[in-house]
């Protein structure tokens, strides 16, 4: 045993240096979860292998006296390398599993690929450098043994991975480089080591140590400085691929110069081409690999976005342009029916959107579940549906009226009823699409709620719809529009009480429009708005030179749902009946149930608002097929109109009054309402109504629609010239009678109508209309 230099108290008391190094990494590793617990912990048990394999062949050397007995030295060099070479393997280990080195367990393995690669070309290059005939280190080159081998592989195993790393690591990938780094020293001081021992040669044995401390201690300073929080973000390119190539070329220019200067290739080199070659071989494998995967991705991703492409998302149907893509596959047999939902936008304005997607969304199921095999159903955009089917004109008009009465359903919405009926167009031959839509439109313009097919003069028809619009924007200014008015009468005496007023256009070149043709034409181009306020005013102007000139009639004007929409619509109703000086209960707004029943809840409030200003409500084509009890008896209304369709029914077997209009009649006097008769246009009918007990009547038996002087001659005529003459006693009623309504005094300014048997005292067969003159108009139909 001798006695230990200064350079070997030097060299331990370094290796005692990197003891607190291999301490904090163990504490790191202790601190964290996961993939970094995992990682630091690997690279703490790397540090300390390291550190005590070396501490234990400087020990072993200065205890064994080992300079005089080079076997025992060279055995000891081998055992420290492969102590040294072990630590460095895991230190190897924990760099590849530190986070944000790699993305995954297949990322780490491409990375240790691509960095055997270039170790692999460094190696032989080395392997060149060092062996015959060129030995650039001369005498210095080492010899052939473990102790030195397996320090060298890993020294440029070490740097492939540094180099690996810094190309492809997770931005900011300058601590994950600097962990790689510190491992290549701890390698190449293993390497030192193993060679200072094995030839006892003192520089190199203090020179590893003080590499190996330096190594440690990046590490370290490297895992402290990733504690920090930072944003790991990734190459989409994963930055060149030149690491492949010019290894490669590195490997062919070092073999070529070997060759030229008389060299032979031996064990060494061939293991450094070998492991070059298969490493190359193993990377190409994964990046087919690779690419076959994401190819697979590719595809899935696009007939995922080429479904999402054709499909609407709200219903699950096809789009447009899914349906163009079924209509260039089809056959000629194919016919295409197209779908638009009426009234649906009020459904929008009135509920919200949620509401309206949910109602959208039933109307796919609904088309989904009617489906036959072979047909597409397609959303083509907001509110207009699409079926394309196989069979030819026939089977789809039949298609198409089963779809109609399975959209005119009720659509049950978060406890509520929506009610929307369907325009339906049909086309079998030429342009579907553009066929489809015009029967479509042709249906709305005939009313909704229809199926029509497609006839070559729609395209006509499209044309005039156009012209009608562009010149219905003047018809105002140019004074085109007048109204007409249409008698309301008292039964039975047929005296006059009030009127309707009617709109009509009558264009210099178009002639008369009909109002059936023009008012939709509003409605959708939003002029309607417009024309109703003028409408109002013209009716309210009218109604106030009637009252001033002494009659006792009352004015009703069709309001339109556009209008109802309106939040500010009473405030206008009321300031124009203050211009006009016309009192409120004069004035009668009609709604059609149909309206009423798309949005109740709303328009509930809508016309609350307006009979708060005093004017009345009537609720128009009562009984056109959306009547029901409960909602009349919610809805602010003072006058039920009896659609024309029920008083047109046949008459009973027993020779009484439709059965029909006489539940409507009895049902609006228990309810305390006025029920108004419309379309009555033969003396039969008139007796129909009378005999229910309607004291209310309209329709061309009494009279059409004339201009204002026409009615107020009329009304002239009728008017009594003297005071009227009092009604004759009644005689009692038979008790097979029907009933009769009576207005009962509740208090001051409160009535109410009941229905009278013919059992009751007050019951009497009145043998004429009432006495119009002598009560005001709320009371004649009934407003309290």
């Amino acid at each position: 045993m001798h006695s230990p230099s200064g350079m070997e108290l030097a060299g331990l008391v370094c290796l005692l240096v990197a003891v607190p190094a291999v301490a904090y990494l163990g504490q790191s590793g202790r601190r964290h979860t996961g993939a970094a617990r995992r990682a630091h912990l690997l690279l703490a048990a790397g540090g300390a292998v390291t550190t005590a394999a070396a501490l234990a062949g400087l020990a072993s050397a200065l205890l064994s006296g080992h300079h005089d007995d080079p076997g025992h030295a060279k055995t000891l060099a081998t055992a420290v390398a492969i102590g040294m070479a072990s630590g460095t393997f895991t230190l190897l280990a924990g760099t590849v599993v530190l986070p944000g080195a790699t993305r995954g367990p297949a990322a780490a393995l491409r990375h240790v690929l691509d960095g055997l690669v270039i170790a692999a070309a460094i190696w032989f290059v080395g392997w060149v450098l060092i062996s015959r005939p060129t030995r650039v280190l001369g005498d210095a080159t080492p010899e052939r043994c473990l102790a030195i081998l397996l320090p060298a592989v890993l020294v440029v195993l070490s740097l492939g991975l540094t180099a690996v790393l810094g190309l492809h690591a997770h931005r900011p990938r300058r601590n994950t480089v600097r962990v790689g780094a510190g491992v290549s020293v701890v390698a190449v001081a293993a390497a030192w080591l193993s060679t200072g021992i094995c030839r006892q040669d003192e520089l190199f044995a203090l020179g590893s140590v003080l590499l190996l401390t330096t190594g440690l201690i990046t590490v370290a300073y490297a895992v402290r400085a990733a504690d920090r929080p930072v944003q790991a973000t990734g190459d989409v390119l994963e930055r060149g691929g030149g690491y492949v190539v010019v290894p490669m070329l590195a490997v062919l220019a070092a073999l070529g110069y070997h060759l030229a200067r008389g060299g032979a290739v031996d064990v060494l080199g061939y293991f450094g081409a070998s492991v070059e070659g298969l490493a190359l071989v193993a990377r190409q494998y994964l990046a087919l690999a690779d690419v076959r995967r994401y190819t697979v991705q590719l595809r899935q991703r696009e007939a995922h976005f080429r479904e999402l492409a054709h499909t609407d998302p709200l219903t699950g149907l096809a789009n447009r342009r899914g349906l163009q893509q079924a209509l260039r596959v089809t056959g000629d047999t194919a016919a295409l029916i197209g779908i638009d939902m009426d009234g649906f936008k009020t459904v929008n304005d009135m509920r919200g959107h949620d509401v309206g997607d949910a109602v959208l969304a039933e109307v796919g199921d609904r088309l989904r579940r009617n489906l036959l095999a072979g047909d597409v159903a397609a959303r083509l955009g907001g509110d207009e549906f699409a079926v394309l089917m196989h069979g030819d004109a026939d089977e789809a008009v039949l298609a198409a009226h089963r779809l109609l009465a399975v959209l005119g359903e009720p659509y049950e919405v978060d406890g509520t009823s929506i009610f929307l009926s369907a325009s339906v167009g049909v086309a079998d031959t030429g342009e579907l699409l553009h066929d489809a839509d015009l029967a479509l439109r042709y249906a709305k313009q005939r009313g909704k709620n229809r199926v029509e097919r497609y006839q070559p003069g729609y395209d006509e028809l499209l044309r005039r719809r156009g012209t009608l619009e562009g010149e219905l924007r003047h018809a105002i200014d140019r004074g085109q529009l007048r109204l007409v008015f249409q008698p309301v009468v008292a039964l039975p005496s047929m005296r006059p009480v009030g009127a309707e007023a009617l709109l009509r256009w009558t264009h210099p070149e178009l002639g008369a429009v009909r109002p059936d043709e023009f008012i939709p034409v509003a409605e959708e181009s939003g002029l309607i708005n417009r024309i109703g306020a003028w409408v109002l005013e013209q009716a309210c102007r009218q109604l106030a030179e009637w009252l001033a000139q002494g009659h006792d009639v009352w004015v009703s004007v069709n309001l339109s749902p556009k209008e109802l929409h309106n939040a500010d619509y009473a405030g206008q109703v009321a300031d124009v009946l203050a211009g006009y000086d016309v009192p409120p209960q004069r004035l009668v707004l009609e709604v059609t149930e149909h309206a009423v029943a798309t949005d109740m809840e709303e328009l509930v409030g809508r016309l609350a608002e307006l009979r708060g200003t005093g004017v009345r409500i009537a609720l128009d084509d009562f009984g056109a097929g959306y009547s029901s009890l409960t909602q009349l008896r919610t809805l602010p209304v003072d006058i039920l109109k009896i659609d024309h369709a029920l008083v047109a029914e046949p008459e009973s077997r027993t020779g009484t009054a439709a059965p029909l209009v006489d539940v409507v009649v009895r049902l609006g006097h228990r309810l305390g309402l006025e029920v108004l008769a419309e379309g009555i246009g033969t003396p039969a009918q008139r007796a129909v109504v009378e005999e229910a007990g309607c004291r209310l009547g309209q329709g061309s038996l009494f009279g059409w629609g004339v201009p204002a002087e026409h009615f107020e001659t009329r009304l002239r005529s009728l008017r009594p010239a003297g005071p009227r003459p009092v009604p004759a006693p009644r005689s009692s009623p038979p008790n097979d009678a029907p009933a009769r309504s009576q207005v009962v005094r509740l208090g001051p300014g409160m009535r109410q109508v009941r229905a009278l048997l013919p059992s009751d005292p007050d019951f009497a067969a009145p043998t004429g209309d009432q006495n119009v003159g002598s009560v005001d108009s709320g009371r004649e139909i009934g407003q309290g």
